[in-house]
């Protein structure tokens, strides 16, 4: 078990102790090689008193430990697979948690590929042992991880992300504690192919679009490329489609900064995620941009 608690060390931040905000606790759990250890360690940048791998029998005493302590005000913990058999209490465990602090779940995925890809990279094995394939394993911890995914708070699919931008993704959602917030938006292209994203607030259908696929000088091209966004754009239903969503999205988003809202994911999709939900991530993230949101504009499926 390694234990870490940031304030302890120079040039840390120091942690938030006003009386209004209640303390808090945050569940780190998810499928091997989706950037628990990384999540972490911004939990730790960020002033949390950090766990990892804390045997899940002790969750309920470390809950009362945060909730009596003068100096602990947020503590984040990593559960996961490396519990073995009695990982499946943890939803039955979480009732009593509760009732001491403010409690979230936030569960890190990502794509099989992604994740066999990653394990290839740092030649590390997968916790459930050398006896299966990658593949094979992740197959096994998703059955295992299913009951708490159901219970998660917060879903992150991290398929996208490189370490830093899984930083600065913890960072916006809960680094703040005073009522203010800094929103950010990512709009997120997808091939509907593919799957829906994990993490995606709202999804929006661009497949009525006329598809630039069919067009032979745009079918390896993708909508990044100036020819096929004018070529997207030029229907009039897209500009129609464009101002409406846009509208709605100018509606909604002062009422989710409201709600404490610090991130938000918007994704359009299409077939296959090259042209014309590429077309429309940009657009619309440029325009929420225009409008003073911070934006990030993401486009899962495009290097496929």
């Amino acid at each position: 078990m390694t234990l870490a608690q940031s304030s302890s060390r120079p040039g840390q931040p120091k942690r938030h102790t006003s009386r209004e905000s209640p303390k808090e606790l945050v569940i780190v759990t998810g499928i091997s090689g989706a950037g628990k250890a990384s999540a972490l360690k911004a939990f730790e940048d960020l002033g949390f008193h950090c766990v990892d791998n804390l045997p899940l029998e002790l969750l309920p005493d470390f809950a009362r430990l945060v909730s009596q302590s003068a100096e602990v005000e947020r503590a984040a913990i990593v559960v996961d697979v490396r519990e073995g058999p009695t990982l499946d209490r943890l939803p039955e465990i979480l009732k009593d948690v509760k009732k001491l602090l403010h409690t979230r779940v936030v569960f890190l995925d990502a794509q099989d590929a992604v994740l066999v890809r990653r394990y290839s990279e740092t030649r590390r094995p997968h916790p459930l042992g050398l006896t299966e394939t990658v593949s094979r394993s992740i197959v096994e911890e998703r059955q295992l991880l299913d009951p708490i995914r159901n219970v998660a708070d917060a879903l992150i699919d991290t398929s996208n992300f490189n370490v830093h931008e899984l930083r600065a993704h913890i960072q916006s959602r809960f680094g703040h504690r005073d009522g203010t917030t800094q929103l950010l938006v990512s709009c997120l292209s997808f091939g509907f192919k593919n799957g829906v994203p994990l993490d995606a607030d709202m999804v929006f259908d661009v497949r009525f679009l006329p598809n630039p696929h069919f067009v032979p000088e745009f079918r390896k091209k993708t909508g990044l490329d100036p020819k096929v966004a004018a070529y997207v754009r030029g229907f009039p239903q897209t500009e129609e489609f464009l101002g409406k969503v846009t509208a709605l999205m100018l509606y909604l988003l002062p009422h989710y900064v409201k709600e404490g809202k610090s991130y938000l994911t918007v994704a359009f999709g299409c077939t296959g995620g090259q042209h014309r939900s590429v077309m429309m991530a940009e657009e619309v993230g440029k325009r929420l941009k225009k409008a003073g949101y911070q934006v990030k504009a993401l486009h899962r499926d495009i290097v496929r």
